[in-house]
């Protein structure tokens, strides 16, 4: 019989307990989630319509909320910037202010927590409800798997999802924060003045936007999504057959879940250090 040299053991005894952690059982949830997509068992037309309520449950109907506080947020980002950067002689780094601040950084996150606050612990009631009434053990009587019925539809509609509210959260703060500034200074006309025009607003913003920005823009929903969907299935699953415990299921998996897409953001974000580094050499 082959045994593992020292090294082999080590790393062994990492993996097993890597898999048996949070973090190991988000991942092997994931994996067997796309796994089940590609499986040969299953109905192809019922999957595709659960991907498609998925999208919609949890990001068609969620496009409301994330309207109002994409515009709310990029109002007051855009109020504020005008005013104190042009105060300061910054008025040309403009748009890469706003680049930043909404398409770099607080519009993915803030899109993530309001999907995980409410769609999120939407799914992972719904989950934990089901294993509480015996629909999961009832559907592996019947021979379907739990990860291909009701894992694969919200893992991939998540994402699809959360990939559609994220780009509309940042054009929600973008466009219609930029019309909301400019009604403000209308009416507050004499207490506010504000000096941005459209095309010189427009065309910043564009200028700052670089290659990573769209490569960022697809990467951290996509990651975001997969936590947020994980975390909801995993807690959902993983309770006992108690109806008090779906409440706390639901509000582990939300914490959980706000803490996971801090620490990816932080991870994600580091792609983007050397370009601070060097705008702010430009800069001193």
């Amino acid at each position: 019989m082959h045994r593992l040299s020292g090294a082999g053991l080590v790393m062994s005894g990492f993996g097993h307990a890597f898999l048996r952690s949070h973090v190991g059982q988000l991942f092997s949830l994931s994996f067997l989630a796309l796994a089940s997509l590609f499986s040969t068992k299953g109905n192809r037309k019922i999957d595709i319509h659960q991907i498609i309520s998925q999208i919609y449950h949890i990001g068609i109907v969620s496009l409301p909320l994330i309207f109002t506080v994409g515009v709310i947020f990029g109002t007051v980002l855009i109020m504020i910037s005008t005013t104190y950067m042009l105060k300061v002689g910054f008025g040309s780094s403009f748009g890469d202010i706003i680049v930043v601040a909404i398409v770099q950084q607080l519009g993915p996150i803030l899109t993530a927590f309001l999907i995980a606050g409410r769609s999120g612990s939407s799914l992972t009631t719904r989950i934990a409800s089901m294993k509480v009434n015996s629909e999961i053990d009832a559907l592996e009587t019947l021979g379907i798997s739990y990860i291909r019925f009701l894992v694969m539809p919200a893992f991939i509609g998540s994402i699809v999802a959360m990939v559609i509210a994220t780009c509309f959260f940042c054009l929600s703060a973008i466009g219609a924060g930029f019309l909301i500034t400019k009604i403000i200074a209308f009416f507050l006309d004499g207490f506010i003045t504000i000096q941005l025009e459209w095309g010189s607003y427009s065309l910043s913003i564009l200028t700052a936007l670089s290659p990573l920005d769209f490569v960022m823009g697809l990467l951290k929903p996509i990651v975001f999504a997969a936590i947020i969907t994980t975390n909801a299935c995993y807690f959902g699953t993983r309770i006992p057959n108690d109806q008090r415990a779906v409440p706390i299921a639901t509000s582990r998996a939300v914490v959980s879940s706000f803490i996971f897409i801090v620490v990816s953001n932080l991870l994600l974000s580091a792609t983007y250090i050397p370009g601070y580094i060097s705008s702010m050499k430009s800069v001193i």
